[in-house]
């Protein structure tokens, strides 16, 4: 058995992110990570504005990720269609491309390990697949939406008919470019929704939520996609771009909407297993980087047991924005789509966008509602 101070379970944004403020602090972290190899991560291809501010806290700036800039959302439902420019400028970025360079980043001041699969974890102990076991001070779970024995979120949490995560890559085309341009896209249909946006090398990534039974009734991701193109043309003229061979990749059971409402000494639930917001607002990536660089504060100013106080405070700060998210993918899923794409006034898609960011981190390591981003700590 290995005694470790911070255990960080995961290598993605949430993870990496408390392992560079825990070493600010002197802590030393051991970051695990299941694979070998960086992979291109189904979701999180968007980061916002607050979200870029972060990251160069990190020391990951923005033309790192992405030399284009998004500047605009476009809406798409029933035939009609509403655009507004962004608060500020975001980018698209591949989660290959995000995750590698955190990972970089990390790994100078960080151990990681990689290729190590976790089992469970039991009585404080983390059990590997390898039959070894870690006995932390503090973990870090920054598993994303990939639950773990001992520690899983309820099943409840994803209700009657969960919502699914679906996402194919289209290949760079000029035409492409012209229909998406500088824009994240927001198509609207009954049960789900699809985003899309260019990335770094230009191809264009196209995720969709959808519930279970929306894909059942199709039968296949691929069928469900051509009857979306023909239902609905202006994301048919983006699903045309497809390969007839593209790899379509697919995540089950997103419980959107959920929070870790209670704390314990000596964990802290970080990324998506600390909150999961409806992925049409965007925000995925901006509550793992805020979950990780918060816990890291809190564990630096209290040690392990600030984690039980902690967990709370960042579920309310979390209440917000997965409140006005949900509502609008309430109605975004319904038959009153087409009505809120038609009343979407600029004015009030900004709005939405800045009630749906989580909130800064300020120096002592707190949220705070919107504003510039301040120092880490």
């Amino acid at each position: 058995m290995r005694d470790v101070a911070a255990l960080i379970l995961g290598g993605g944004p949430a993870g990496t992110a408390a392992a560079i403020v825990l070493a600010a602090g002197g802590t030393r972290a051991l970051v695990i990570e299941r694979e070998r190899e960086t992979r291109d991560a189904l979701c999180g291809g968007f980061l916002s504005w607050r979200s870029l501010r972060t990251l160069a806290a990190l020391g990951v700036t923005a033309d790192e990720l992405n030399r284009e800039r998004i500047v605009r959302t476009r809406l798409f439902a029933g035939g009609r269609q509403a655009e507004a420019r962004l608060p500020a400028p975001a980018v698209a970025v591949s989660r290959h491309r995000l995750d590698t360079l955190l990972m970089a980043r990390a790994g100078q001041v960080a151990g990681i390990e990689r290729g190590v699969a976790v089992r469970a974890v039991e009585d404080g102990q983390v059990r590997l697949a390898d039959g070894g076991t870690i006995m932390p001070d503090a973990l870090f779970l920054a598993t994303g939406k990939h639950d773990l024995r001992g520690l899983a979120r309820p099943e409840a949490a994803r209700g009657a008919d969960p919502a699914l995560g679906l996402r194919v890559r289209l290949a760079a085309h000029p035409a492409l470019d012209r229909l998406v341009g500088d824009a994240v896209e927001l198509h609207l249909f009954a049960h789900g929704y699809a985003g899309i946006a260019r990335q770094e090398d230009g191809s264009v990534n196209l995720c969709l939520a959808v519930r279970r039974s929306r894909l059942a009734a199709a039968g296949s991701p691929a069928a469900l996609l051509n009857r979306l193109g023909r239902e609905h043309p202006a994301l048919g003229e983006r699903i045309a771009f497809m390969a007839g061979d593209a790899a379509i990749d697919a995540v089950a059971n997103v419980p959107y909407g959920w929070r870790a409402r209670d704390g314990q000494a000596g964990l802290f639930r970080l990324g998506d297993q600390a909150g999961v917001i409806p992925s049409l607002a965007g925000e995925g990536m901006g509550i793992a980087l805020a979950s990780g660089l918060a816990a890291a504060a809190a564990y630096r100013r209290g040690g392990a047991g600030a984690a039980a106080t902690w967990q709370p405070r960042f579920a309310r700060a979390l209440a917000r924005p997965l409140g006005v998210a949900g509502a609008v993918r309430a109605v975004a899923e319904g038959p009153a789509a087409a009505w809120l794409v038609g009343a979407a006034h600029p004015a009030l898609i900004r709005i939405i966008a800045h009630a749906t960011r989580i909130g800064a981190l300020t120096g002592n390591g707190m949220l705070e509602g919107p504003g510039p981003a301040n120092q880490m700590g």
